[in-house]
């Protein structure tokens, strides 16, 4: 066997708002409705919520609220409906190129999954309104994989678990827009942690945080891969 089988790349981790979904500021107005919904000031959180863009909603509240579970799980909870409401009123689109590189990268034989640090409900939501129930075999929240959403690798591992596409985490690559993002695949043992410039982070936070490349968008990552295997 060759060092570079055809597809040494079988299993690619994208994540959905900002970088396969074009967020917009849908999440920040989401979280600006939650915190007025619970009496706080959203000025002084929005911070903490763009520093920590692509982590698991709930962790973030728990954070901002000093580790009150009873109003993080209200604020989640407002945030979910708020999010839910700006999709449901069609403020959601694909990243341009997104649905085409997903069907190029299976039809490459290679297996694609969708993470998100939303609830399951959401990703749900945003799946339907896209009309891409059945872009991939395979979507994963945090509760998907116990709970740890990123900076943690459980959804990119749980990703190589479920699907049994590659027998090697470094056949993974993880795409996305955030430092969190990049923390996860570094973490999961990915061999491509490719970054993109169409959401939350710039290219040297990207980068800071292990990106192996950084790319104006997901469009690029089929020639990329190419790349890494030719």
């Amino acid at each position: 066997m060759s060092t570079h089988p055809k597809n040494t790349y079988g299993l690619v981790v994208l994540d959905m708002a900002g970088t396969t979904v074009a967020d917009d500021g849908l999440v920040e107005q989401a979280f600006t409705v939650a915190a007025e919904r619970l009496g706080e000031d959203p000025a002084a959180m929005i911070g903490h919520v763009r520093a920590t863009m692509g982590e698991s909603k709930i962790s973030v509240f728990r954070h901002l609220l000093g580790g009150d579970e009873r109003r993080a799980q209200e604020a989640n909870l407002a945030f979910e409906q708020a999010y839910g409401e700006l999709v449901a009123d069609g403020r959601i689109a694909p990243v341009p190129g997104a649905a085409e590189t997903i069907a190029a990268l299976r039809e490459q034989g290679r297996t694609v999954a969708l993470t998100t640090g939303f609830a399951r409900v959401t990703q749900d939501a945003v799946l339907d309104a896209l009309g891409w129930r059945d872009l991939v075999g395979l979507t994963l929240c945090p509760a998907d994989t116990g709970g740890r959403g990123r900076p943690y690798p459980d959804m990119v591992l749980g990703a190589f678990l479920r699907t049994g596409a590659v027998d090697d985490v470094r056949r993974i690559a993880v795409a996305g827009d955030t430092s969190y993002d990049m923390l996860s695949g570094v973490r999961s043992g990915a061999g491509i942690v490719a970054g993109v410039l169409t959401g939350a982070h710039g290219e040297a936070a990207l980068k800071e945080h292990g990106a192996t490349r950084v790319l104006a968008s997901v469009a690029e990552l089929p020639e990329l891969i190419g790349e890494y295997e030719a």
